[in-house]
């Protein structure tokens, strides 16, 4: 029977799982190759060598589940058995593994759990011989093998079945083993990057903590400094180490901490500058625009300023957005107070200046420009600027302030329904104060007018109509845009409604009041002799004979007037102005009387 079973095992389990023979099956014989015939092998031999066979598959596995199953498919190598069930060790439970796709019966699962780790028999219907084998390591009870047979096993077969079974146990071992390695590798990498990740969060909160103090320190120093731009741009440049500014809301410098400051700055574009200020302001937060990250200060919604960075490198992270944004938090309350100084400043100049052009108690004039910082002493210009584009809004009020301060110009302002008015202590430049404006309006369409020179509070009503009769005359001219001053304006002076006795007298004394004054120190007829020249048409003839001198004595008289007055008879616009003057000085103001 033994000889029969070792001939079947022989047969049956001579073929490994990958079709290669476990023993030496197969092999050319010294026979076949006409060599001497190698004695028999005795089925105990061929048991040891399918066992031996069996074990390097089993080591060469490092799957628990695997090895179980060539352990349940070669067990009949050690003696007349079969493999009834199969479990491993999961969790601390038995969980079965399924053979040919069948589950073991109940009653065996029940028993194995009874054994406790031990081995024991199992009874199996039909099978008279039945054993629980423990697979116990060093590492404790890595499950069971469930063995019956159709007879009782020799001493020998169970000997073999036992080295099948610790053979079995040694592979599930070093297989425990690997997947202990594997899990204990991965493990092992899973708290490294925990690890990883907490000294990065411990990083971070150094970090953050670092940036609290320094912007506690930031604000210490802001506060300490008043508040001030300049205050926020030093103490912001620190903290974050790029160029901080700060812009006022039509784009010109206020403030510059840091290297590579624009010298000069750049003229602001006004028409760019307010499509950046809507781009900024529909955003919540600090923008990116080319290489400035900008925030925007508006308090209740407007907008006082721009506070940005200077970020070539995009160098900026979350700090450095939140230190823009609590800076320009920081700055708000002192712009705010800078603007309401501003309107209180703007209203006390309106209602100096509104009383004044209507007409004023002088010592209460000078009492109130001493308080708002303006010395009325001294002698004025009476300017008007209208903008065809501008509503005479407090806006342009503004605007108008700013660029007379951008030329050099001390002047109180006010406005009317359709144009501002200065109340300046100098001459305006005939052009500087127009193209400040053009720069700062982004249109050349405004006219400015401006007056004669008033030294009397009390004559600055009069004026005031001066500064207009020079901007209605601009209106109607070719040129409708610019500067006109009253006092270059000639004959417009008295053609204007409203005009009286006293332009008259204004005006002859302007054309002929050097020749009248000469006259008068050398008894001679210069203004007569000009007079009776226009009446004549010009006519040389007629000119001598009715004054009865020689046509000689006209042409030097003549030539002695355009000596002195500076006017050229040849020029349409001084004859035209010196004949309406003469008629006045005749008509109207009496001659020589």
């Amino acid at each position: 029977m033994a000889d029969s079973r070792a001939h079947s095992l022989h047969h049956g389990y001579s073929q490994r799982k990958d079709g290669f023979p476990l023993g030496g099956a197969g092999r050319h014989s010294k026979a076949a190759r006409g060599g001497p015939r190698p004695p028999a092998r005795t089925p105990a031999e061929h048991a040891l060598q399918e066992l031996v066979a069996l074990s390097r598959a089993l080591f060469g596995s490092t799957d628990e589940v695997e090895i179980l199953r060539l352990a349940m498919d070669h067990v009949a190598a050690a003696g007349p058995y079969s493999a009834e069930a199969g479990y491993l060790t999961v969790g601390g439970d038995l969980v079965p593994s399924p053979r040919d796709g069948r589950m073991p019966a109940p009653a065996v699962s029940r028993r194995v759990g009874e054994l406790a780790g031990q081995d024991g028999d199992v009874t199996v219907p039909g099978r008279p011989w039945g054993r629980a084998l423990s697979l116990r390591g060093l590492e404790g009870l890595h499950g069971y093998l469930v063995v019956t047979s159709h007879s009782r096993p020799t001493k020998a077969e169970r000997s073999l079945l036992a080295t099948l079974v610790r053979h079995t146990t040694a592979a599930l071992s070093v297989a425990f083993a690997h997947r202990r390695r594997r899990e204990d590798t991965l493990e092992l990498h899973r708290l490294r990057e925990e690890r990883t990740a907490l000294q990065q969060q411990l990083i971070s909160v150094v970090a953050e903590l670092g940036f609290e103090r320094a912007f506690h320190s930031f604000t210490a120093c802001v506060t300490a400094s008043g508040g001030g731009e300049e205050a926020v741009t030093r103490a912001l440049h620190g903290l974050t180490g790029l160029p901080a500014l700060v812009e006022d809301r039509f784009g010109r410098l206020r403030s510059w901490t840091g290297p590579s400051r624009p010298v000069p700055y750049p003229e602001p574009d006004p028409v760019r500058q307010d499509e950046m200020l809507h781009a900024v302001a529909r955003q919540a937060g600090p923008v990116r625009i080319k290489d400035r990250l900008i925030t925007l200060i508006r308090p209740h919604g407007e907008i006082l300023g721009v506070l940005a960075l200077v970020d070539t490198w995009d160098e900026a992270d979350e700090h450095t957005v939140l230190a823009l944004e609590h800076a320009a938090a920081s700055l708000a309350p002192r712009l705010t107070h800078l603007r309401d100084l501003a309107e209180v400043e703007l209203r006390l100049h309106r209602e100096l200046v509104d009383d004044l052009l209507a007409g004023t108690d002088e010592a209460s004039a000078y009492a109130r420009s001493e308080a708002v910082g303006y010395d009325l002493h001294r002698s004025h210009y009476v300017v008007v600027v209208q903008w065809s584009n501008r509503a005479a809004d407090d806006s342009f009020a503004q605007t108008v302030g700013r660029a007379a301060s951008a030329v050099g110009m001390r002047s109180l302002l006010t406005r009317r329904s359709d144009h501002v008015v200065l109340v300046a202590d100098d001459r305006p430049h005939a052009r500087a104060l127009y193209e400040a404006l053009v720069r700062e309006t982004g249109t050349r369409s405004g006219r400015i007018g401006v007056s004669a020179l008033s030294d009397s509070l009390n004559d600055i009503p009069h004026h005031y109509q001066e500064a207009r009769r020079a901007l209605d005359v601009r209106r109607h001219s070719r040129e409708h845009y610019g500067t006109t001053f009253f006092d270059e304006l000639g004959l417009y002076r008295i053609l204007g409604p409203g005009n009286g006795y006293r332009e008259l007298e204004t005006f002859v004394q302007e054309w002929l009041g050097q020749l009248i004054d000469y006259d008068s120190r050398h008894q001679a007829t210069m203004v007569e002799t000009l007079s009776r020249y226009f009446d004549c048409g010009g006519n040389y003839d007629e000119t001598a004979e009715s004054l009865a001198i020689h046509r000689s004595t006209l042409r030097y008289r003549l030539q002695r007037i355009r000596d002195i007055s500076g006017s050229d008879l040849s020029n349409v616009e001084d004859r035209l102005n010196l004949q309406v003057a003469t008629r006045v000085w005749k008509i109207v103001l009496g001659g020589p009387g």
